[in-house]
């Protein structure tokens, strides 16, 4: 199973374009979303290409891929132009042996056990740590905080690859 971990996109079609393209190019079956979809909240920028239907469309167009969870700035109305499940705060995936736990970041953590996997949005800022169990952050894909790039975190086979949107490896885990 190839997964794909992006969050922040924070209604920026430039950027969701090349998410898109970035998901077709690796060849992932699936497409988690951390949260932080249409709206830049009032805390961020106005994002490149600002566009929230533009982004809601391209979603739509692969919405049986796609696995999200709701972030900070992810409202109620969302839900009515995406066509796909943006109300949940937590979601897992079971994949290889592992257990895979979703959530923006911004919520309370949920219990994990030491082998688990956490992998959060929110701050922008990629993560790779361990704290009893790994927790992970792809960074935004719109919107990189402390000189961070625009990114994604791809999943195979045990390991998860931080990458720039336009493919570059630039850190590793393998669990």
């Amino acid at each position: 199973m190839k997964i794909i971990f992006a969050s922040d996109i924070h209604g920026s079609a430039t950027y969701c374009r090349q998410l898109l393209n970035t998901y077709k190019n690796e060849g992932a079956t699936l497409l988690a979303l951390l949260g932080d979809i249409l709206y830049h909240g009032p805390r961020n920028p106005l994002p490149d290409g600002y566009n929230p239907a533009e982004v809601a469309k391209m979603l739509g167009e692969i919405r049986g891929d796609i696995l999200c969870v709701r972030g900070n700035c992810d409202s109620e109305v969302d839900q009515t132009v995406l066509p796909f499940n943006v109300s949940s705060d937590y979601a897992v995936i079971f994949a290889d042996g592992l257990k895979i736990h979703l959530s923006h970041g911004h919520r309370e953590v949920p219990n994990l056990c030491a082998n688990d996997v956490y992998i959060t949005g929110h701050t922008h800022v990629p993560l790779n740590a361990g704290n009893g169990y790994i927790h992970l952050n792809p960074g935004s894909v719109s919107l990189p905080k402390e000189d961070s790039r625009h990114g994604y975190i791809v999943y195979e086979n045990r390991t998860f690859t931080f990458k720039t949107l336009d493919g570059k490896a630039y850190d590793k885990r393998s669990v």
